[in-house]
């Protein structure tokens, strides 16, 4: 339980009195980065990754810190934007994501994969950690002007950490880079029959082109396999990039994700077809004036038997209009 501030309630006394209160303060900033510091170390060992990759550490780790205070400092929760709480578990998204690709393909980071004017891999690093900001905090916010805000935060934080340390342009180290996981071929024959899926391997994007391009590939084959429920979308720029974030979410471990805005502006659509990338099975529940806790124990039970017994992923959507 927080404490009461910015429209939170503190709870009466006669209630607190049957509990034991424990305030246990955050941690302080030298915990943090031993913790996550530590963590870094062992995801980039030295057996994969060059000194410079290494030495990359410690200013990453200080770079998230100062950008997770100052974020906290700046966006403060209020009645409308409740949910405007940004605790340690930022700070494990954001290492939880340069996670998927460190543990990952080496030759990723070493070889600055599918970027061609990216040519030191530091460069790389710092496109990559701006990007999974980007994704832990921006994704939460809700008017431009605060996501304008946290890119203000998130580029001064960049200049400060990256640009004098390794006497690198404005230019080069104030990047966006996109990253997905499904850009790898199948495998198949001369017959044209599958052999190996491809797998998941979360990196760069080369271009949005390129990426669109790869995006239309997989929107032709959903509508090969569910003709019934043929799709026909426009991939534009703003679509792609919700489409790239739900993946990253839906591939992420116990990933989930709420999905806010104008009924008909394609959030169903983009998640039917996120789930089909991703290779996950998708379920839909239907809910009618008479629907209650049993009918959803039965869709959850529907839910198993259809996808449990086969060990895939499941990708459960539930929309807004439904729930009125």
């Amino acid at each position: 339980m927080n404490h009461p501030t910015n429209g939170r309630n503190d709870v009466p006394n006669r209630i607190k009195r049957l509990f034991f209160a424990l305030n246990i303060p955050p941690p302080s900033s030298k915990a943090v980065e031993g913790i996550y510091g530590r963590i870094l170390v062992e995801l980039l060992p030295k057996k994969k990754y060059t000194d410079e990759v290494i030495g990359m550490v410690n200013p990453l780790v200080e770079a998230t810190i100062g950008l997770w205070e100052a974020t906290s400092q700046k966006l403060l929760p209020t009645p409308t934007k409740f949910h405007y709480v940004f605790t340690i578990r930022e700070l494990a998204r954001v290492f939880g994501g340069m996670a998927r690709v460190a543990q990952g393909d080496k030759k990723v980071i070493n070889s600055c994969m599918n970027l061609k004017e990216v040519k030191d891999p530091r460069l790389f690093m710092i496109g990559l950690w701006r990007h999974e900001c980007q994704r832990t905090f921006v994704d939460k916010l809700l008017s431009d002007a605060d996501k304008k805000t946290f890119q203000d935060i998130l580029d001064k934080v960049t200049r400060e950490k990256f640009k004098e340390l390794y006497h690198f342009e404005e230019s080069e180290v104030l990047t966006e880079f996109q990253f997905a996981d499904f850009m790898r071929e199948d495998v198949v024959n001369e017959d044209g029959e599958l052999i190996e899926e491809a797998p998941f391997v979360y990196e760069a994007c080369p271009s949005n082109e390129f990426i669109k391009n790869i995006t239309m590939q997989k929107l032709e084959v959903y509508n090969e396999k569910n003709p019934a429920k043929k799709m026909s979308l426009v991939i534009f720029d703003d679509a792609l990039a919700h489409l790239l974030r739900l993946c990253r979410t839906i591939n992420a471990p116990a990933g989930s994700a709420m999905l806010v805005g104008v009924g008909g502006s394609g959030k169903t659509s983009l998640t039917r077809l996120s789930a089909s990338i991703c290779r996950h099975f998708f379920f839909q529940i239907a809910l009618t004036k008479s629907y209650g806790l049993t009918s959803l124990f039965d869709d959850v039970k529907l839910l198993y038997e259809q996808a449990g017994p086969k060990g895939g992923s499941v990708c459960f959507l539930m929309t807004d209009a439904e729930v009125k």
